[in-house]
């Protein structure tokens, strides 16, 4: 950690107010100590000079896998279930350590270069650990956990079928050593994959261990409707319901996709304070369908943004999410709907609020982290800036390209585009490496 003082900025600052500023943001250890206009650089502080930029809150992402950025390229035009199947799940059981600590860095290079500074990771069944240890090298924030799967039989390989009580404890295990790391930077979350693949005497462990843990857990619902006519014939409940029913459903639980939703479910998830994180690039390329974000919003249910995972999406972009969340309902709902700011806030506070930092990150305050990303936004396809909302700039014209610096904790983690936490030429060359070995033993459908 460092001091750092950044001048002369355009502070998109998603306080309550949602205030713009102009001017300087002083940084001291890991916290944001002073925001105003001509504060003076004292000698401990390293300068930034942040004429014509934009700062914003760094991206908050709730839905990501960082096992499956290897696997880029490898599960295109397909839908969820043949997707798992035939491509995710056979390459997540090939799996060793060292493809999943490159799998994880290749993941974090992109995120923390695209100006992601906290995610919500769910990995694999097995060397989890060294995730961990990238996450924890490459400096990002995150909440993250071993996926767990102790349902039998079926079409998931051997490798990826969990005994329950070694899913628990192993989870345990993992949480013991890892959640708080970093002063706190990184978290454990329980993250069982779906109601498919955990039995119920799992889901209820699960509940029992994060209420005495005190953390979050994060998993899959209502994503594809042959999803749901699985869990309907195994449970005889929707996946809300059954969730709720087990008494999961509260505000420690993180759902994905959320796409397929009756009016009890909804109900459901606002009465009970469950966050979902919407997931519109995998959504489109699984042809799993376009949730019901604005009948969502309208319920107060609290929404976020992930890109899931790199097969699925094939970027870990927040400006496409973004982008995608915004315009997608436009046709079906009208042109007001989804509006920048709406869709930033997801981006954001959102997320903040779903990971339950919302004091600690998602907005730029005194008092808050110092997770930021640093935009140049002085180019030719995000002018004219004259009388312009910055926030409609950001959503609808910036890119990932735009993303100069990002700082997280206070830390510069990419400087002027210099990543300098990830070694992008050996991350680069050992995931090509370790893609290629996991395929001479991975036999694809």
């Amino acid at each position: 950690m460092g001091n750092i003082l950044i001048k002369n900025a355009e502070i998109v600052t998603m306080n309550k107010q949602e205030e713009i500023l102009h001017g300087d943001i002083r940084i001291k250890d890991s916290l944001i100590v002073e925001i105003g206009t001509g504060l003076i650089p004292r000698s401990d502080e390293a300068i930034i000079d942040a004429t014509n930029r934009t700062v914003i809150p760094g991206f908050v992402q709730t839905h990501i896998h960082l096992c499956q950025t290897l696997f880029r390229g490898k599960g295109d035009d397909l839908e969820l279930m043949d997707w798992l199947r035939n491509r995710i799940w056979p390459l997540e059981a090939a799996h060793d350590e060292e493809s999943l600590y490159y799998s994880a860095m290749l993941g974090i290079g992109e995120l923390i270069s695209s100006g992601t500074t906290t995610i919500v990771d769910m990995e694999t069944v097995h060397h989890t650990d060294f995730a961990f240890q990238a996450i924890a090298k490459s400096g990002i924030r995150a909440l993250s956990g071993k996926v767990m799967m102790d349902q039998k039989g079926g079409d998931v390989p051997a490798a990826l079928q969990e005994d329950t009580n070694s899913s628990l404890q192993e989870s345990v295990d993992l949480l013991e050593k890892w959640n708080g790391y970093g002063e706190g930077r990184i978290q454990y979350a329980f993250s069982p994959r779906f109601v498919i693949s955990c039995t119920e005497q799992l889901l209820m462990e699960v509940r029992d261990l994060s209420a005495h843990y005190g953390v979050k857990v994060h998993t899959h619902a209502s994503e594809n409707l042959g999803e749901i006519e699985i869990v309907q014939a195994m449970t005889g409940m929707r996946n809300i319901v059954y969730l709720d029913h087990l008494g999961l459903a509260n505000d420690s639980l993180i759902l994905a996709h959320c796409v397929w939703l009756d009016d009890e479910e909804r109900r459901i998830l606002r009465d009970r304070g469950v966050h979902v994180s919407h997931c519109p690039g995998s959504n489109l390329k699984l042809a799993s369908g376009i949730a019901d974000t604005p009948g969502m919003l309208h319920e107060h249910i609290n929404l976020s943004l992930g890109a899931d995972g790199a097969p699925c999406n094939n970027n870990l972009d927040m400006f496409n999410e973004m982008r995608l969340a915004a315009i997608i309902q436009k046709p079906q709902h009208g042109p007001t709907t989804m509006d920048a700011r709406s869709v930033f806030r997801m981006a954001t506070i959102g997320g903040a609020r779903a990971v339950g930092m919302e004091d600690k990150i998602g907005s730029i305050e005194v008092g808050k982290k110092a997770d930021l990303a640093i935009l140049n936004l002085y180019n030719f396809h995000t002018f004219p800036s004259y009388d312009v909302d910055p926030i409609s700039r950001i959503v609808y014209s910036a890119t990932r390209a735009d993303v100069e610096t990002t700082i997280i904790d206070g830390v510069i983690v990419m400087d002027k585009g210099l990543m300098k936490t990830v070694d992008k030429e050996i991350v680069l060359h050992e995931a090509n490496r370790s893609i290629k070995r996991l395929l001479l033993h991975t036999p694809l459908k």
